[in-house]
């Protein structure tokens, strides 16, 4: 086993999402449900984050500024330099950081969840195969 499984208090921890696709949205979506405090970066977002407004938007590239007071980074762009850069700097940091679709940037995986809270199940497969945790029927 090489992730340990644990859940994280996320309410009002400070958390920065760098990317403004869908995937980011989604990411955001996630953390708001567990009532995070997030910081999205980003040149530019998609249309499912300019309609949301219960986040703090930074129209800038990524910047190892904006980890500043972060407590987790989810990195969520479509360019493999800019996720490598968020990693990089996270790790110097010692700040938690998870690069969707790239488990070897990952201090931390995402696993797949079944929500019907209370109960909250995850299911990973270690960041190898993603797309077989999400079929395994729960509760």
């Amino acid at each position: 086993m090489r992730y340990l499984p644990l859940y994280l208090d996320a309410h009002a921890l400070p958390c920065l999402i760098v990317g403004g696709g869908e995937v980011a949205a989604r990411k955001l979506a996630w953390l708001r449900r567990a009532g995070a405090r997030v910081t999205l970066v980003a040149p530019e977002r998609c249309p499912a984050l300019q309609e949301s407004e219960d986040f703090h938007y930074l129209a800038a590239r990524f910047d190892p500024m904006h980890l500043d007071g972060q407590r987790l980074v989810i990195a969520a762009t479509n360019q493999y330099e800019v996720n490598l850069a968020v990693a990089e700097a996270c790790r110097a940091r010692g700040i938690p950081v998870n690069v969707v679709d790239t488990p070897s940037l990952c201090s931390f995986i995402v696993p797949a969840l079944v929500d019907r809270s209370p109960l909250i199940v995850s299911v990973s497969t270690g960041g190898a195969a993603p797309v077989l945790a999400r079929p395994i029927p729960c509760c």
